[in-house]
């Protein structure tokens, strides 16, 4: 198994759209072609609701907006049609992007894993990227290509680590598209600023968030379910996981879909946590994401032929302390990728 390929980008939103799509250009028109979902997304051109969630996020974010255009130019393709793209979860409910994602307090800090399950084409095709946008304190991402990163798994130069998990809402409605908002996320200075980001912007859909950070009081994890009905954020005080499906206390008055897959790996969850102990070291949680037993459809997803089309394209490990975060990437249970990400503010002591 190679090395996990990153690439930096950075600058205006302009030149890191156009960076973006230049290293998505030689697989982007062939994925596209094959994606079930980019066929039903794409019905959706010329509505008046695509309409709608643009002209929200170029309100609340036209930085990212700018970014996609961009990246589109790059691409060679229609502006208007890439944005929808980065929609996909509010115009299709069964969007190839599922997610399974453990976290755990720690004495000294705070440890995130997560499997990132996405479209099996993207297998071996996805990258990370090392952005340093203008004025921000920049991020390292794994990135889908043609996608904006921070829909997946990120650490931050503020010292934060992020990971998403695709949730199905049955009711969007014109707001901020989810993967606009997980971008914005990533430029937060602050856990404070990234969780009012979450709470107080209209949404247009919803992600499950899994948040970590250091503050003056020590590190701090959150799982939130920011939704278009509501925004529920739960601290972390033991060790937890989340599928992809609504769980916090109240999610039974959003309507939402519950596939077979993400039922069964969060009833896998319930057994297999329990195993691990109160301090799991990064490589036990791991070990959990890579687990294909149990009665039901299995957390490492390999299947091609999934229910949901989707398979395990990488599991990271970030673990989180004062000085910042390092992020591990495991694929086809090999170790490709190791990063330590400094907080800004602990280089500047």
């Amino acid at each position: 198994m190679q090395e996990l390929k990153c690439f930096r980008v950075g600058g205006t939103p302009e030149a890191t759209g156009h960076a973006l799509g230049l290293l998505a250009r030689p697989i982007f028109d062939a994925y596209m072609a094959q994606s079930a979902a980019w066929q039903a997304v794409s019905r959706w051109r010329g509505s008046a609701f695509a309409q709608q969630l643009r002209e929200a996020a170029q309100r609340h974010f036209p930085a990212y907006v700018a970014e996609l255009d961009a990246m589109a130019a790059a691409l060679g393709w229609p502006a208007d049609d890439l944005f929808l793209w980065n929609c996909r979860g509010e115009l299709i409910h069964r969007v190839p992007d599922g997610c399974t994602t453990l976290a755990a307090p720690r004495l000294a800090g705070g440890l995130i894993a997560h499997n990132e399950d996405g479209d099996p084409y993207l297998r071996g095709r996805c990258f990370v990227v090392e952005v340093e946008p203008e004025g921000k304190p920049g991020f390292v991402s794994f990135c889908y290509p043609g996608s904006l990163p921070g829909h997946t798994f990120a650490a931050t130069r503020a010292g934060l680590a992020q990971a998403i998990n695709n949730v199905r809402i049955r009711a969007p409605r014109a707001g901020v598209p989810r993967m606009i908002l997980a971008r914005a996320v990533l430029d937060a200075a602050t856990l404070d600023e990234a969780l009012a980001l979450l709470h107080d912007t209209p949404r247009a859909s919803g992600f499950h968030h899994t948040i970590g950070g250091a503050q003056a009081d020590g590190v701090r994890l959150y799982s939130i379910e920011a939704t278009a009905q509501r925004c529920s954020t739960v601290p972390v005080h033991a060790l937890s996981g989340h599928a992809n499906h609504l769980i916090h206390e109240g999610c039974e008055r959003e309507a939402q879909i519950v596939t077979d897959s993400s039922r069964d790996r969060q009833a896998r969850l319930a057994e297999l946590l329990p195993t691990l102990g109160a301090q799991p070291h990064a490589e036990a949680l791991v070990g959990a994401l890579q687990d294909r037993a149990g009665t039901g459809l299995p957390i490492f997803r390999h299947d091609p032929n999934d229910p949901d089309d989707e398979n395990t394209l990488a599991t990271a490990s970030l673990v989180i302390d004062a000085e910042g975060v390092s992020l591990g990437v495991w694929q086809e249970g090999e170790r490709v990728f190791d990063r330590f990400v400094p907080a800004k503010r602990a280089r500047h002591r």
